[in-house]
């Protein structure tokens, strides 16, 4: 019998506006003022007794969910416990969903575990949509822009953020010599583990842009921020029963117990950064994203437009901000460099686009993303083929709904299958060969309507804010990476593409080979 896992559930509605020009007829309701009853409910496979469908997914979820969508369609319902799922899958009816009909689609659902996360509090998990919500993104998005236009302090970035990533993406390079040269010496380790390097570079980045400090790598207080980073994402993607059977919420649960004592600890922490922010605080001169923040709120009490934005909210969109940067892009860089060395002539490729674009005499930057087509398309290839992020976090109906001529009642949990979309052959025609020359047009730049379909930060209005410089950041590593080293497969290893089910799925582990200077910045 397979094993009872994690999240199943997608709930999609979807009303249509008729117009002249042509959109598809995905839906048959067209108003919300009429009777969506009319409206057959979604299919799907028929719920065994108090478990529902729970048992049917296996270990694979995304795979089990992807497999279901070729007998029920893009819009089919499973059963997870007492929990009803709407599964959304297909691009285009995914897009309908979340972005022609956004207001309809853009809720979270009441699970059990996202009111431990952030007890109502985090714009990411739990906050009810509706104008506080769209307020509380509005700060969000400002304060990002705030601080991504913030001056560099010294190097020629052109910005604050920039310059925090290209320093950090030369230490990895730098330490990443240093593991191989100790390898070296001893003949039992071949090759290095990128792993913890990755870690700790990604993670400060992500400590500069939330706290303004980077630590170092052996720092006891930066340790423990990635541990309990790392701790809460593994509990948190391990699901908890209370969310599909009520009753277990009055039962104790070790897991959520540990998981809320790890965000207290993280929350602790956050609120003593804060405390220092605000003391410390100066309008002209912005450190970070709390530094932003609070530039935006430090007259909310005067301020109508900002009054809803709680010290407790800035605190959990600190949290929010650093979980995204952190996990998303790890995950993305260890499934790069998989890649590079399961197809050399790929990373042959790109060491010959930095050459011509980049040189020898400097490292790469942010403005050198857009001249780069390949390694552009590289990363979207990767983000296709892994898939890393097979599903976003679910959302939740704001009102009845109808969605390809299906009812959706108010509340009910919705999953998007970003894999689905990722793997379908209807787009991609060979989704299971790694190729990113299918993202280059005949004239070598990016196809901009294909890579459009890549589904890896969400879509519409719960789209994760950070993408854009997520993109960056991921681009200036591999490039700088790959401007100092090649890096190869350790001979005899066996390389696996697969991975294990997750809300962020990594490699099975690996090593790379003991890398030699490549280029050397004048």
């Amino acid at each position: 019998m397979q094993r009872l896992t994690f999240y199943v559930n997608w709930c999609n509605s979807l009303s249509v506006s008729v117009s002249m020009s042509g959109c598809q007829p995905l839906c048959f309701c067209l108003d919300a003022q009429l009777d969506y009853t009319n409206c057959p409910p979604p299919p799907g496979p028929t719920p065994w007794p108090l478990v529902g469908n729970l048992l049917q997914m296996g270990n694979q979820i995304h795979l089990s969910l992807t497999h279901l969508s070729l007998q029920y369609g893009d819009v089919f319902k499973v059963q997870l416990g007492s929990l009803t799922v709407v599964v959304l899958s297909g691009y285009t009816t995914i897009k309908q969903a979340l972005v022609r009909q956004g207001d309809a689609f853009a809720g979270r659902p009441d699970l059990f575990t996202f009111s431990a996360v952030a007890n109502g509090t985090s714009m990411t998990f739990s906050e009810k949509y509706g104008p506080a919500w769209l307020l509380h993104k509005k700060l969000c998005k400002n304060a990002l822009r705030s601080f991504s236009q913030a001056e560099p302090r010294g190097s020629g970035a052109s910005c604050l953020l920039e310059e925090h990533v290209s320093a950090e993406a030369a230490e990895l390079v730098r330490v990443i010599e240093e593991l191989a040269a100790k390898g070296e010496k001893d003949c039992d380790l071949k090759g290095v583990d990128p792993v913890m390097p990755l870690v700790t570079s990604v993670a400060n980045v992500v400590c500069a842009l939330c706290f303004g400090k980077r630590y170092n790598y052996n720092d006891k207080e930066f340790l423990t921020i990635v541990h309990i980073n790392n701790e809460v994402l593994r509990i948190f993607a391990a699901g908890n029963l209370a969310d599909f059977f009520p009753v277990f919420r009055y039962f104790p649960s070790p897991s959520l117990r540990k998981m809320v004592q790890h965000i207290r600890r993280m929350n602790g922490f956050m609120e003593r950064s804060i405390e220092e922010h605000i003391n410390t605080f100066d309008k002209n001169c912005i450190r970070d994203i709390t530094d932003a923040l609070i530039a935006l709120c430090q007259d909310r009490e005067e301020s109508e437009d900002t009054s809803s934005l709680s010290n407790s909210q800035i605190i959990h969109t600190v949290l929010d901000i650093f979980g995204a940067g952190f996990d998303t892009i790890i995950a993305g860089l260890q499934w790069s460099l998989l890649y590079l060395i399961k197809f050399p002539d790929i990373q042959d490729r790109i060491h010959q686009e930095i050459d011509d674009h980049i040189g020898a005499a400097r490292l790469p930057g942010f403005s050198d993303k857009p001249k780069m087509p390949f390694t552009e398309a590289f990363l979207y290839e990767v983000f296709r083929h892994a898939s890393y992020v097979p599903f976003t976090i679910p959302h939740c109906t704001t009102r009845n709904i109808s969605l390809n001529g299906y009812f959706i009642p108010k509340d009910t949990c919705i999953f998007i299958n970003q894999y689905q979309v990722n793997h379908d052959r209807d787009i991609w025609g060979d989704p299971d060969t790694f190729r990113p020359d299918r993202f280059l047009g005949h004239s070598g730049l990016l196809n901009k309507e294909l890579i459009d379909k890549v589904l890896i930060f969400g879509m519409g209005k719960r789209r994760c804010l950070g993408d854009e410089f997520a993109r960056l950041e991921m681009f200036v590593f591999l490039t700088t990476l790959l401007h100092g080293l090649r890096i190869g497969n350790v001979p005899g290893q066996e390389l696996d593409l697969s991975a294990d089910f997750g809300l962020t799925m990594k490699p099975h582990p690996y090593r790379i080979t003991h890398p030699p200077p490549r280029l050397s910045v004048l």
